[in-house]
């Protein structure tokens, strides 16, 4: 057995069966490989292909550590070993080509396909939505999709990845280090002769190898004291060319093409002894270092101006070839300190990896251009950093895009050109109100359209238009908003461009059918169609998310889920899962409404999070509603998301926000015994829907002063809302009515309601009133909430907090901070002490 595979049998069976599934026709596999660096998944890898090759048609792909990733890096690599399929969609550039066409080259149904993908901790957002993508196709698919990365590189979009990896079709294996018996049998020793090389390497197979290649293999071997020592050691042997060859090599990451390592080197002779000594593989298409590890190791040591002078010899080499990835030149221009060329190739860059959806990396692509801003002209200076500002707003980085886009305008502003600085003004709209402040949104939108007025029609001021209409919506001024939506249409329309009209028909569309027009649907319906028809996925995803909230609106709840089901399909075919939290906070506003209140708490409590500053629109319109369910049922935390959600709303001053968030603070006061507080807060209900058009909200409040003041009135009459059915019928004065509304209320789990009720039958003279149910905090010694007890049951199943947020379908973020209070309220320091705790006490830890 080849040393790097010691002790991995097991493993590599489980890859084997894998592929004898996908062989034999009961479905794909993805094999999730995970481990530190240097603990041997490479050479697992190869082993494993080495073996797939006699049946299967096997594609490899690997993520470089450069200073930016390459878009869709891997997916390349793939199509460069015939992939043609993938290869066509990749010149494209079609994001939905891309993802069908990678889709395509695992479906041939004449032989299974193994697609490795190495190294994804360093892959780009596009390349991670592709893998996601596949991912979770391949239980129907004749292939093996075989991911490897470190845990402990592992960021946050990786993580989310991860998480939405969830299935039987889906295998974690994590590797581990060897044994003090398998490192002493590599060194060619005893357990005891081995014992300082085992202290000093921890088992790590790379850094065995690299030590023992340091002496002669013998039992007592001298142990350097880093692994950079015993790489350098070995380098030292080599002769002057060789170590040359190796140094230049060092600061090209990942596997090198020969064609590019003949240029750099002149001839592959050169590294005939490092091969031999194995640290180098020269393969039939290109070269790499046997370990990523060694490569940094040597990198590290070569001194600055050398590094720079050996950059710039691979930055020239790239410039001379055809069809060069930018993102690998603007590495090598940074690495070479060529400004010069950082300005040059870094804009077409960052433009090639927003195309594909690698916002990430197009940020960090314009970052590096707009540091060296004193070599752009002002002009362009302010184009970059409004992109840069765009593909900050990708992300939901609004700090960030404001900081850029206000650059920007100043610079237009001292540049002195009207049409220029507004359509530099345009984006501060969005951004503004994102960030909470729509009174400045909306002065900045009315001074993008007076500055571009005067030009006539154009994209920008359609655009402005557009903002403008939304923030007036938003401000609940749906005449006025649907008035500047027709003139938007009118713009775009004499324009002539359908992606231009896709968002002022969209928002003409919604403002119409929130008037009660029913040509509103249909505008929507077309403004989706222009959409489609430019490759828009946000324009797409927002007809969807605004058909949802509308109908909301209009209480149309069966519509609100039809839209919502139509815009996440949407999503997961196209992995667009920034949107799916907007879709999903309308399906559990309806699961409110419909009494599915367990349901509808864990998805409001997964969409909005935690409070840590940052506020998403999924948030915005979620809080509101999470505030009101968690006061009906009585939640510990309901005092305090309530007070986070008037905070937001009374920052947005939005209808859509605020009269929520109001309502659960009537129904907080009126369920604690506070009737001033209830009345204050239905004066501020007043004023704030004063001349409101949408009926519903007008409804609600009339029932709740009716109710304030002891009065009974019809409104609830036919809804669908068993909650508020319930407290219409324990107003009705009679015993049998009010007891079918106290069943109700424990029914649902809404315990504050349900005391009111029982003192209101005492008042009724009912002597036998039924105590309720035992709610499951104060079923157990711990206090766990039926959540908390569901999380821990999971926990003693071995899951992750990445598997548990995958099958409750909530944030990671949010099972960190169940877990965090599970441990809290057991008073321990650990998942296993959680366990062993409860199991002490009795506490069924089964999931059941």
């Amino acid at each position: 057995m080849p040393v790097a595979l010691l002790e991995r049998d097991d493993e590599l069976a489980l890859l084997a069966a894998s592929l004898d599934r996908a062989r034999t026709g009961a479905g794909g596999s993805v094999v999730l490989l995970s481990g530190e660096a240097g603990v041997g998944k490479t050479s697992l890898v190869r082993a494993f292909t080495a073996h797939a090759r006699d049946g299967a048609r096997v594609l490899l792909g690997a993520c470089d550590d450069l200073l930016t990733p390459r878009a869709l890096g891997p997916l390349r690599d793939v199509a460069r070993a015939g992939a043609a399929a993938l290869g066509q969609a990749l010149r494209d550039g079609d994001r939905d080509a891309i993802l069908a066409g990678a889709l395509a080259e695992l479906a041939d149904p004449a032989r299974p396909t193994v697609l490795v993908v190495e190294d994804v901790h360093w892959a780009d957002d596009a390349t991670l939505d592709v893998l996601r993508y596949l991912g979770r196709r391949l239980a129907d698919l004749p292939s093996v999709l075989v991911l490897t990365f470190r845990e402990e590189d592992v960021g946050e979009a990786l993580r989310r990845v991860l998480g939405a990896l969830a299935g039987p079709w889906v295998q974690r294996v994590a590797l581990g280090r060897l044994s003090r018996a398998a490192v002493a049998g590599w060194a060619g020793g005893t357990a005891l002769t081995s014992a300082t090389l085992y202290r000093l390497t921890g088992g790590n197979p790379f850094y065995v190898s690299e030590v023992l290649a340091t002496g002669d293999g013998g039992p007592e071997v001298a142990v350097p004291a880093t692994v950079v020592d015993a790489v350098l050691a070995r380098v030292d042997r080599l002769d002057d060319a060789t170590r040359d060859a190796l140094a230049q090599l060092a600061v090209v990451p990942g596997a090198v093409e020969l064609s590019l390592a003949r240029t750099l080197l002149g001839s592959l002779d050169v590294l005939a002894a490092a091969e031999r000594g194995g640290m180098v593989e020269v393969r039939a298409d290109a070269v790499a270092f046997r370990h990523e590890l060694a490569r940094h190791a040597l990198e590290s040591t070569l001194p600055a101006s050398r590094r720079m002078t050996l950059h710039a010899r691979a930055l020239a080499a790239l410039l001379a070839r055809p069809d060069v990835d930018p993102a690998r030149v603007v590495h090598h221009a940074v690495g070479a300190g060529d400004d010069a060329a950082v300005v040059a190739h870094g804009p077409a860059a960052a433009r090639a990896a927003g195309r594909v959806g690698s916002f990430g990396q197009e940020v960090a692509l314009y970052e590096q251009v707009l540091a060296r801003s004193h070599l752009l002209a002002p002009a362009e200076h302010a184009t970059l950093l409004v992109a840069c500002s765009t593909a900050h707003q990708s992300m939901d980085r609004q700090t960030a895009a404001l900081a850029a886009t206000e650059a920007a305008v100043r610079i237009r502003e001292e540049l002195g050109d009207p049409v220029a600085l507004g359509e530099a003004v345009v984006p501060l709209a969005p951004v503004l109100w994102s960030l909470l402040r729509p009174h400045d949104a909306t002065r900045e939108a009315q001074r993008a359209v007076d500055l571009l007025t005067p030009a006539g029609d154009g994209p920008a001021l359609a655009m402005a238009l557009s903002w403008l209409s939304w923030l007036r919506a938003e401000a609940g001024r749906p005449e006025e908003a649907l008035a500047t939506a027709d003139t938007a249409v009118g713009t775009a329309q004499r324009l002539g461009v359908g992606v231009v009209e896709a968002l002022p028909r969209m928002m003409r569309g919604s403002q119409r059918m929130l008037l009660g027009d029913p040509e509103g649907a249909a505008d929507l319906d077309e403004a989706r169609r222009l959409a489609v028809g430019a490759g828009h996925h946000v324009l797409i995803m927002y007809t969807h998310i605004l058909a949802a909230r509308i109908q909301w609106e209009l209480g149309r709840t069966d519509e609100v889920l039809e839209a919502v089901e139509r815009g996440l399909a949407h999503t997961r075919d196209r992995e667009l899962e920034v949107y799916a939290d907007q879709l999903l906070a309308h399906r559990h506003r309806c699961q409110v409404v419909r009494g599915e209140w367990a349901a509808a708490e864990a998805g409001l409590r997964g969409v909005v999070g935690q409070r840590d500053g940052h506020v998403t629109m999924a948030t915005r319109y979620t809080l509101p509603w999470l505030a009101r369910l968690l006061v009906r049922r009585g939640a510990d935390d309901a005092d305090a998301v309530l007070a986070w959600a008037l905070d937001v709303a009374v920052r947005t001053d939005s209808p859509f926000e605020l009269v929520p968030a109001l309502l659960a603070e009537v129904e907080s006061a009126w369920l604690g015994g506070d009737t001033e507080r209830a009345r204050r807060a239905l004066d501020r209900l007043d004023e704030r829907t004063a001349g409101d058009v949408v009926p519903g909200r007008h409804a609600e409040v009339r029932r709740w002063r009716a109710r304030l003041e002891g009065a009974t009135t019809d409104e609830a009459a036919g809804r669908e809302d068993p909650y508020e059915r319930a407290l219409e019928l324990a107003d009705s004065g009679e015993v049998d009515t009010t007891l079918r509304a106290l069943a109700v209320l424990d029914d649902l789990g809404a315990g504050p309601a349900a005391a009111r009720v029982r003192r209101a039958l005492r008042d009724l003279g009912v002597q036998a009133v039924p105590r309720g149910p035992v709610s499951a905090t104060r079923a157990n010694p711990f206090g766990l909430t039926e959540r908390q007890l569901d999380i821990l049951g999971r926990l003693a199943r071995g899951r992750t907090n990445a598997q548990i947020a995958a099958e409750l379908v909530l944030s990671v973020r949010t099972v960190d901070h169940h877990v965090s209070a599970v441990l809290a309220k057991l008073g321990v320091a650990s998942r296993s002490e959680a366990v062993a705790a409860a199991s002490a006490q009795g506490l069924g830890t089964d999931g059941t």
